[in-house]
C-alpha cells in the first residue's frame, strides 16, 4: 500500500512539474516567412485581397477533401470579405479580411472552431523588389495551453513555416500565370490545418 501511495505521489509531482513547465512557455507566438514573387505588388495584392483567389494558392486548400463545404460572403474583396470552411480534413474555420492597403498589405482574422478553438491574425506585407514583389506572410496569436504543450514535442515554426513556404511558392506560380507546384489533392494529403498555437 505504501509503494502504491509513493508511486501515486511521484506521478502527481511529475504532472504538476510538467504543468508548471508548460506554463512557462511563451504566451504569444509569431511565425513568418517571405519570398520573392515574380509579379507586381498590384498583381500579388489581387491574389491575396480577394479570398476567392486566395483559395487558388493557399497551402491549406482542400478542394478534394470529402465532406468539405466552403462559402464566401461579404464583399468580393477587401475588408469584410469572408471565407468559411467546414468538414473534411480542414476542420472548421473562417477567415475575414480586416484591413487592406492596395499593393502593400492585407490583414486577416483567422478563426478556428474545430478541431480546436483559436483566433489568430495573418499579415501579408508586399514590398516592390527587383521587378517583382517581396511578400512577407506572418501569423501571430496567443499561445493556448494546447499550443504550449505541443511546442514541447513539435517545432510549430518549422512545421507551419513549411506550409507558408509552399503557399508562397504557389502564390509565385499563380502570379506568373502558372499552377501551384502540387495539385489540390496532393496538398490535401500533405497539408495540416493550422493549429491554434
Amino acid at each position: 500500500m505504501v509503494a502504491k501511495l509513493a508511486i501515486a505521489i511521484a506521478v502527481l509531482v511529475l504532472v504538476v512539474a510538467l504543468g508548471a513547465f508548460i506554463a512557462t512557455r511563451p504566451d504569444h507566438f509569431r511565425i513568418e516567412r517571405n519570398a520573392h514573387v515574380a509579379a507586381s505588388p498590384d498583381t500579388v495584392f489581387a491574389l491575396i485581397n480577394d479570398l476567392h483567389h486566395f483559395d487558388t494558392w493557399n497551402p491549406y486548400r482542400f478542394d478534394d477533401s470529402p465532406g468539405l463545404t466552403k462559402s464566401w460572403d461579404g464583399p468580393n474583396a477587401g475588408p469584410g470579405a469572408r471565407f468559411t470552411y467546414a468538414g473534411g480534413k480542414s476542420g472548421d474555420g473562417r477567415m475575414t479580411i480586416v484591413e487592406s492597403q492596395p499593393g502593400a498589405r492585407v490583414v486577416l482574422k483567422l478563426e478556428f472552431f474545430k478541431p480546436f478553438e483559436a483566433t489568430n491574425r495573418a499579415v501579408f506585407t508586399l514590398t516592390p523588389e527587383n521587378g517583382g514583389t517581396r511578400v512577407s506572410w506572418a501569423m501571430d496569436g496567443e499561445n493556448t495551453v494546447m499550443g504550449k504543450a505541443m511546442s514541447l514535442v513539435v517545432n510549430m515554426d518549422t512545421m507551419l513555416g513549411k506550409d507558408f513556404e509552399r503557399g508562397l511558392a504557389n502564390l509565385d506560380a499563380i502570379a506568373r500565370g502558372g499552377t501551384p507546384a502540387a495539385g489540390a489533392s496532393a496538398q490535401a494529403e500533405a497539408a495540416k490545418p493550422a493549429p491554434a498555437l
